[in-house]
């Protein structure tokens, strides 16, 4: 069981960075990937974007029936957000009905998940969830997270709910720069960053933008690159072979464009993260076997890359929920108690507890 939120939180570690941590500079991390479960198996799968899609597809079934399926005979996989966005705002009250009512169901399912987890020990006291994830992006996604809300606040559920503020396919980069001390960064103007999920992977360089204070709220992705693994299948070699590859272009573009790269990458990617950067589980997803102590991703990325102006590098490996949170640490000076849930291929989740100079 994570520690609690309520103690004083302990001094930053004098010792070599721990992959997976608790304490950061901004935040205690207090817990994250929990996998609550029911009878009818993980509790978070009920918020995903696959339970969002089957919603879908069970309306569907239903109004096949009747022959009055307004996306006819179009698959699932070809029915985009994009193209929901669009029905819901139709003129076709069929088809914008249909959305409505797949909305409301998935709003209902997520507020359940969401009293699920606000009834943890590690979770109580929780004053504000950030919503992430591609889904939560699109105006379907806004309306349950809307919707959700008002079930909420009305079952008397005090609790916020935002969207990540950044955009999706960047909040797990920007995220990074939250992991690594001011010592590290100190004098560079970027980092490298990781963000692996279980469809897609990114890698990208994020501009620090530190303020006089030395404060990095206004940091942003400089450079990106981005693979759909999932459709290509690889091996866990070709992975990390692609990774390093997509790292060293983005490493020889920021020195042809005189940005100063800290030797630091941070690394987003799912499970649960021991002290030494193995994947202890939930690394199912990605492609090969990534879990085990047979593997370590940051000694398997660091091998494949060059040294940044003469120094060795450092890497900082944490769930990938954890680091979409951390890109909201700038907006949430107003709270002290916070979550992150991100929907994607599961619902990755982590919570935080703002630390101060006491």
């Amino acid at each position: 069981m994570a520690e609690s939120a309520q103690g004083p939180a302990p001094a930053l570690p004098s010792g070599p960075l721990s992959h997976g941590g608790r304490l950061l500079p901004a935040v205690t991390v207090d817990t994250y990937n929990e996998e609550l479960r029911d009878e009818e198996g993980f509790v978070g799968d009920r918020a995903s974007r696959r339970a969002f899609r089957a919603i879908l597809a069970d309306w569907r079934e239903r109004l096949k029936e009747s022959g009055d399926d307004p996306l006819g005979d179009t698959p699932m996989e070809e029915v985009s957000k994009s193209k929901l966005d669009r029905m819901m705002a139709s003129d076709d009250p069929v088809s914008a009905a249909l959305v409505h009512t797949v909305v409301e169901e998935f709003a209902g399912e997520l507020a359940t998940v969401v009293r699920r987890f606000l009834r943890l020990e590690s979770w109580k006291g929780t004053e504000r969830i950030v919503l992430g994830g591609g889904l939560i992006a699109s105006r379907i996604g806004e309306l349950a997270m809307g919707r959700a809300s008002i079930l909420l606040k009305t079952a008397g559920v005090d609790i916020d709910l935002h969207s990540i503020g950044n955009h999706p396919d960047e909040a797990g980069l920007i995220g990074a720069v939250q992991l690594a001390p001011s010592w590290i960064m100190a004098g560079h103007d970027a980092i490298l960053a990781v963000d692996i999920g279980g469809t897609n992977a990114r890698v990208g360089v994020v501009e620090l933008n530190v303020d006089k204070r030395g404060d990095v709220a206004e940091a942003d992705v400089w450079k990106r690159e981005h693979w759909r693994h999932l459709d290509d299948k690889p091996t866990r070699d070709e992975a990390i072979d692609r990774l390093g590859g997509m790292l060293d272009k983005l490493i020889n573009r920021a020195a042809k464009e005189k940005i100063k790269l800290a030797p630091f990458i941070g690394i987003g990617c799912p499970g649960l993260i021991d002290e030494h950067g193995t994947i202890l589980k939930g690394g199912q997803n990605l492609p090969g076997n990534w879990e085990g102590e047979t593997f370590n991703l940051a000694a398997a990325l660091v091998e494949r890359l060059p040294r940044i102006d003469g120094n060795d590098l450092v890497v900082q490996i944490h769930n990938d929920a954890v680091v979409q949170g951390l890109s909201e640490v700038p907006n949430m000076k107003d709270v002290r108690h916070w979550g992150v849930m991100t929907i994607g291929t599961g619902l990755g989740n982590a919570r935080f507890t703002n630390r101060t100079d006491e």
